[in-house]
């Protein structure tokens, strides 16, 4: 039977939730209008006013934030509330330009603590849980996010950060750990590294993951809950709109639910900005309504995704985003054609290769050159060079189907990628350098 951790707000009516994101915005755009000289410039050039905005149905009225702005109001150019009202600070792991940081009053981490608690129980947790949260903590929001919303929900907290593998194996057995917090990518190592010590998944207790920070595909789902014997959710942040926890999935597993009370959707056309109709593939844009110190208005996420209204077996009534299928502005643009990451894990993992690949782009004689360097599995790596070259042709005819280009694949020794406890690094573009 599936549980909430706020059945009143997460089964709530459209009608309610509706009336309530109305209710917020127009106290939101009022606020920030008045307390905000960079966005009250903005929405001056787009000539909107706070009257302009009685409810959602006119929020397309009012002027995106990007990226970009964030960097030109650094550090407090974007600050809602004052300065002495806020506790805690957090920052993208972004490597251009400045830093994005993220200011967080008392009130904006109980909600968000409360948004991630949603998550945790939507994944079966309970006061009689053991949660390890093997994100990173500091800086980035991940450790910290699903600390406080296991907290909330009375989890046993495991506050183990990212690293040590051997360590965090120790404790999901020692401590009868039962659920997972960390990257897919970090849960894909730490099942091979499980593997290598010769345990399988009746050796830990695992019951359920929580996994979010990177893109991941359907088939790597798959891969890690055979792997580490568990039922693998998808959570959804930003460090902008607070951390993970802006989206979840419940047991029913095809998308994950927007904590709308918090947060309003829309997709978009990311070249003309124009607002899609539900079901349509774009940018996801955010508009937190309740935020205090760090009020983001229809900021432009770049995650390629779609929602539905569907109605979703577990009774949460929030809108449902897709799994995002890529970034449009990390999204790869190879000999003209529009290529993400995820598409090419899921031929690797289709084709029976683990999720431990790279992607190499470069430009020679004006014209791009695109590899794929995949590892091969132990069972895979033979001295037959006749089965290797097989599967290296059934790799970039797969890629080939799905991208509709050709790319080089290279097939190296197990082990020969390094290994990421955080996000993991995918491509090396170096028509950028």
């Amino acid at each position: 039977m599936e549980r909430y951790y706020q059945p009143e707000i997460e089964c709530a009516p459209r009608e309610v939730i509706k009336k309530l994101q109305s209710e917020r915005l127009v106290a939101q755009i009022r606020r920030v209008y008045d307390s905000v000289p960079y966005y009250r410039k903005k929405m001056e050039e787009k000539g909107v006013a706070p009257e302009d905005i009685k409810g959602i149905d006119d929020l397309y009225k009012l002027p995106f934030l990007s990226k970009y702005d964030l960097r030109d109001a650094y550090p407090y150019g974007l600050l809602g509330a004052p300065l002495k009202d806020c506790v805690r600070i957090h920052s993208t792991s972004g490597t251009t330009g400045k830093r994005v940081i993220a200011f967080y009053t008392q009130h904006d981490i109980d909600l968000w603590d409360d948004c991630c608690a949603r998550a945790i129980v939507a994944a079966g947790g309970s006061k009689d849980d053991v949660c390890q949260v093997a994100y990173g903590y500091g800086l980035f929001t991940g450790g910290f996010g699903l600390n406080g919303g296991s907290q909330k929900v009375g989890c046993l907290t495991v506050p183990i950060s990212s690293g040590n593998t051997e360590r965090q194996i120790m404790f999901l057995q020692d401590l009868n750990a039962t659920i997972l917090c960390c990257t897919p990518s970090y849960a894909a190592y730490l099942g091979e590294h499980m593997k290598e010590m010769g345990l399988g998944p009746d050796d830990i207790p695992l019951k359920a993951g929580i996994f979010g920070a990177e893109a991941w595909s359907e088939e790597m789902r798959q891969s890690i809950q055979e792997t580490l014997g568990i039922k693998a959710y998808d959570i959804y942040g930003l460090t902008e709109l607070s951390g993970p926890g802006v989206a979840f999935e419940c047991s029913d597993q095809h998308g994950m639910h927007i904590n709308e009370d918090h947060f309003i959707a829309e997709i978009i056309d990311p070249d003309t900005g124009e607002v899609l109709p539900e079901g349509a593939t774009g940018e996801l844009v955010i508009t937190a309504v309740d935020k205090e110190a760090f009020p983001m208005i229809r900021y432009r996420t770049r995650d390629i995704c779609s929602l539905t209204r569907e109605k979703c077996p577990c009774g949460r009534t929030h809108v449902r985003m897709s799994k995002p299928k890529g970034r449009s502005d990390d999204m790869l643009i190879i000999r003209g054609v529009n290529v993400f990451p995820s598409q090419i894990e899921t031929v690797l993992l289709n084709n029976g290769f683990a999720p431990n690949y790279l992607i190499v782009v470069d430009r020679v004689n004006n014209t791009d050159t695109f590899e794929v360097q995949v590892e091969m599995t132990p069972d895979m790596f033979t001295d037959d060079i006749g089965a290797i070259q097989a599967r290296q042709k059934a790799l970039e005819a797969g890629l080939l189907s799905m991208l509709g280009i050709r790319a080089k694949v290279t097939l190296l020794a197990p082990k020969s990628i390094t290994r990421s406890e955080g996000k993991a690094v995918r491509v090396i573009d170096k028509r950028k350098i």
